[in-house]
């Protein structure tokens, strides 16, 4: 990705200004345009998250969001405004998440017909968690409870239609310039905006020592009233989402864990 890089700086006339910093799926290197404006630059290894990265921004104009300045989605390639390293992991936990919930009415305008949708997502994840063998990491009656779940809002007219965000969480929410804080780094599908709940459950764990289900429920009811969200169908999607989760490394005891306490914490 170095390589791509440097090419695309050269081509787009951009100058270095500091060194690459590595995320779990790209590149980032901070860089000034030709007429001097601070910006970065970002190429993010090819995958379906980041395919539609750039049309996001561009349906958010830099409303909440990140600028986009200038984008090659052939080459997963998009110069940034640019924004201060500091992100919400040092605010406190309930603050932070009324920050986050405060963004999602700007955030979840109506998406394109570009956007893949959540429900033809959720409709792949329900067979996939009917095919798990009784005997899987996760319990049983969990996996019951989201699959019948997820039948629901696989159908619902509800479950399309928003643009969301999908992996908002505290190290996606930077201080800037324009704004106290701005998101970056969505992963858009056309969705419901109760789904966005779910990544403030199971981010900054470690913080959730003691009574883990009492840390989990206060962060949930903080983001749900925050947001105006519906309260059962919030604690739905997280329920779902959580099983699908811990689905997707069932090798992990910690994280498979960690999953089914928050589906079981945000429940009665």
């Amino acid at each position: 990705m170095r390589e791509l890089l440097r090419q695309v700086a050269e081509e787009w006339q951009l100058t270095p200004d500091g060194e690459p910093r590595s995320g779990s799926c790209a590149l980032v290197l901070p860089v000034r345009t030709s007429s001097g404006r601070p910006a970065v630059l970002k190429v993010s290894t090819p995958h379906w998250e980041a395919e539609l990265e750039h049309l996001a921004l561009q349906h958010w104009h830099g409303d909440g969001a990140v600028q986009l300045l200038r984008a090659d989605p052939r080459r997963f390639a998009l110069l940034l405004e640019r924004l201060h390293p500091e992100d919400l992991t040092d605010v406190w936990d309930l603050e932070a998440c009324e920050i986050v919930a405060g963004f999602y009415e700007r955030l979840h305008v109506p998406a394109g017909p570009q956007f893949v949708t959540l429900s033809s997502c959720v409709r792949r994840w329900v067979d996939e968690l009917g095919g798990l063998p009784r005997d899987a990491a996760v319990p049983r009656r969990l996996v019951e409870q989201a699959v019948s779940l997820g039948r629901d809002l696989a159908a619902d007219e509800g479950t399309d239609g928003r643009l969301v965000h999908t992996d908002l969480h505290y190290e996606n929410v930077l201080a800037a310039d324009r704004e106290p804080w701005l998101v970056i780094d969505p992963k858009p599908l056309s969705g419901d905006p109760h789904y966005e709940v779910a990544p403030l459950l199971w981010n900054r764990w470690d913080e959730l020592e003691g009574d883990v289900r009492r840390g989990v429920r206060a962060r949930f009811h903080a983001t749900v009233d925050a947001a105006g969200l519906d309260e059962d169908r919030a604690r739905d999607w997280v329920v779902f989402r959580m099983v699908v989760n811990a689905t997707e490394d069932p090798d992990d005891a910690d994280w498979v864990t960690r999953c089914v306490t928050v589906a079981k914490s945000v429940q009665d």
